[in-house]
């Protein structure tokens, strides 16, 4: 369902791309995005974060192996409320590689880009509405931040940015969302690969933070990057367990309105 009536002048990416090996042998079979979270594929939670926000046009950026079956299940967006395109990373170089992709399909607009494996339990609809120019990034404090992009604060304002440092200047993690503003793609193209031969989405953040033009917004809700056993294991017990609340308290406020009528 979505949550705004005006959508905003970007585009969605969501990117499903990686070789999934932290996953195999799951991955041998299907796409890590198509993996079971209690009861829905993955991939419709970070869809979810795309359409709670009022996106209309979204692509897909995946692997040349099972997009079949990503466009199979998720079709045309009709069933959602929008528009689907698909593209191919033939390799997998990098999450801003997969974004360059998506060039073409941006047309000149803002783009929100979001992995396919990242689940966010709060609702970032607000913040992508309200996104006008620059970079946006989200923040989530996490216990073992070397295993990501870490964000240094001061205040409210990013100073820096650094990918998988061996000492990190703080506990805050770069989640799997990115809003940007279309000079992302010449960013890109002007990127060097990493050591490890990847073009790093850690590099067009440390852009537009250079340019005085990165904001980010510290998530006070659960995040989980849901790329290991462990952590797809968290997010379906994540699932179930407010599942299970919402139930309860529609169950207990059914109770509630039959015992008021019943005093009337």
């Amino acid at each position: 369902m979505k949550l705004v009536n005006n959508p905003p002048p970007m585009k969605g990416v969501l990117i499903c791309g990686g070789s999934g090996t932290r996953l195999r042998p799951l991955t041998k079979v299907t796409n890590k995005s198509l993996l079971p979270v209690y009861d829905k594929p993955l991939v419709l939670y970070p869809l979810q974060t795309l359409l709670d926000a009022g996106m209309q046009d979204i692509i897909m950026i995946t692997g040349t192996e099972h997009i079949d079956q990503i466009a199979s299940f998720l079709g045309s967006g009709t069933e959602f409320g929008c528009h689907f395109s698909y593209k191919v990373q033939d390799e997998p170089k990098g999450i801003a590689h997969a974004l360059s992709i998506a060039e073409e399909f941006c047309d000149g607009e803002n783009v929100c880009a979001i992995l396919g494996d990242n689940i966010f339990f709060e609702n970032l609809a607000e913040k992508i509405c309200s996104f006008q120019k620059g970079g946006h990034i989200f923040l989530k404090k996490v216990s073992d931040p070397e295993r990501f992009g870490v964000v240094e604060l001061q205040g409210n304002k990013v100073i820096s940015v650094e990918e998988k440092p061996i000492k990190p200047k703080s506990n805050l993690a770069q989640t799997g969302c990115y809003l940007f503003d279309n000079r992302c793609f010449d960013v890109i193209r002007n990127l060097a690969p990493s050591a490890r031969g990847e073009l790093e989405i850690t590099d067009v953040t440390k852009w537009f933070l250079e340019q005085g033009e990165l904001c980010a917004s510290v998530l006070q809700d659960e995040w989980i990057d849901a790329g290991t056993f462990e952590s797809l294991h968290r997010a379906a017990i994540q699932v179930r367990a407010r599942k299970k609340e919402v139930a309860e308290d529609a169950k207990e406020m059914g109770v509630k309105s039959v015992q008021e009528k019943a005093t009337v």
